[in-house]
């Protein structure tokens, strides 16, 4: 079944030319248009940005600032406040400026929290991709076994048909029976109704690899046939290893493991003072006489928290018990991984060995039905022997079929728990 099938997906439009594509090709076009991972690669990207964000906290803060004021001069605001500035007529303007100086810390953990949780936004993308791929996978070798279920569906059909016909030719000239003629009847429904569900799935399967490669109009395609992949490993310890230490959803949740720790330092940090610089100048031009010309000034300030409500311990009872949950996930997810690695070996190995039997299975069948054929022929058997030897031989070419794509899909399922390149 080296020959390419026909994936015709309806247009909207006028016919387009064939397009050729191998499974390369296809996840090529999956990753260049899949908005998944357009959508993922864009979160990325804002992810890191949050420490630039954070970082800034540590830089010094200049501003600019307009004043015009009209006021009864000389007045103070008496109410809303302790303070009670006296209100003068001016018009001013200056910078200022403001730096933190001391923190104990607590910034620099923050970034580092942001830039790991940025890095598993990073992963991210890696781990949207090998799903794409996959799907794409998965869809591609549908078509391909719904393509050759189709070819052995329309090969039993014409081989029933001639059957039907040579029947009900003899049975017109009283050689065969009337039931000779019923069983050839259902035999070939029976065919068709194959057909009709081996092209159903073939449409199914089109749409599926449409949205896997993250088409919007699909187009028509060819699509070559895959190479089988080579034999699998006899032992698989070192997939599990593998599996572990490069699966992009287990590296994922060790960074946000890493992340939620830092941040607990950050929390843990709230009850230490900080330390800031601000300083100010500039002119007012115009104004009451009490106004000077130039103003400027230079302070620190110590800010030392005391009491606000209990908050600073929820948020660090809060830090605290969403790293030791993240820490449960990472070791859930390890169990896990291992379980899914080997029950996706497990598959490919079953498949693989069912590829041998179904052949050996495939052959013998169709031995049989020569032999079924020659009684049939000759009125030494019934035509009930015959249609069950060609129900085997169908049934073994299904079989046959069926493990090979099989084989490749659950390869490719190994290959995504494994996280192989």
């Amino acid at each position: 079944m080296r020959a390419a099938l026909l994936v015709l997906l309806a247009l909207p439009s006028a016919a387009q030319d064939k397009m050729h594509l191998t499974l390369e090709e296809a996840e090529k076009l999956a990753l260049g248009n899949h908005p998944q991972i357009a959508a993922s690669r864009f979160l990325a990207l804002a992810a890191a940005e949050v420490p630039v964000e954070i970082r800034g906290t540590q830089l010094p803060v200049f501003s600019g600032a307009f004043s015009g004021v009209g006021s009864d001069g000389g007045s103070r605001i008496a109410a809303g406040g302790l303070n009670n500035p006296v209100l003068y007529n001016r018009i001013g303007s200056g910078v200022a400026l403001s730096q933190t100086l001391y923190d104990f810390g607590r910034t620099s953990d923050l970034i580092e929290t942001a830039r790991l949780r940025a890095q598993a936004q990073d992963r991210n993308v890696t781990f949207t991709r090998d799903i794409v791929i996959l799907n794409v996978r998965r869809a591609y070798f549908s078509i391909l076994r719904a393509g050759a279920l189709v070819q052995v569906a329309e090969q039993t059909v014409k081989n029933r048909q001639v059957l039907f016909d040579q029947v009900e030719e003899l049975a017109k000239n009283r050689l065969k029976s009337d039931l000779d003629v019923r069983f050839a009847s259902v035999n070939l429904a029976d065919a068709k109704l194959l057909l009709a569900t081996s092209r159903n799935q073939m449409e199914a399967s089109q749409a599926e690899l449409a949205a896997a490669i993250g088409v919007k109009q699909p187009a028509a395609m060819d699509l070559e046939e895959a190479a089988l992949p080579g034999n699998l490993p006899d032992q698989m310890d070192a997939l599990l290893a593998q599996a572990v230490r490069n699966r992009p959803d287990a590296q994922i949740l060790r960074l946000e493991q890493g992340a939620a720790e830092r941040f607990v330092k950050a929390e843990h940090k709230l009850l230490f003072p900080t330390f800031g610089l601000i300083a100010t100048t500039g002119v007012a031009p115009v104004g009451d006489d009490a106004v000077r010309k130039h103003y400027g000034g230079v302070g620190l300030n110590v800010n030392i928290p005391i009491f606000n409500g209990w908050q600073f311990r929820a948020r660090q009872a809060q830090a605290d018990f969403r790293a030791k949950s993240v820490e449960r996930q990472v070791k859930d997810l390890e169990n896990r991984i291992e379980r899914d690695v080997k029950t996706a070996y497990l598959a490919a190995k079953n498949a693989e060995e069912r590829m041998g039997l179904t052949a050996q299975l495939m052959e013998q069948a169709r031995l049989a039905l020569e032999l079924a054929q020659g009684r049939y022929d000759l009125g030494l058997s019934s035509i009930v022997e015959l249609s069950q030897a060609q129900l085997n031989l169908t049934t073994a070419q299904i079989a046959n079929t069926n493990s090979r794509y099989d084989y490749q899909l659950q390869r490719s399922i190994l290959d995504f728990q494994i996280a192989a390149p």
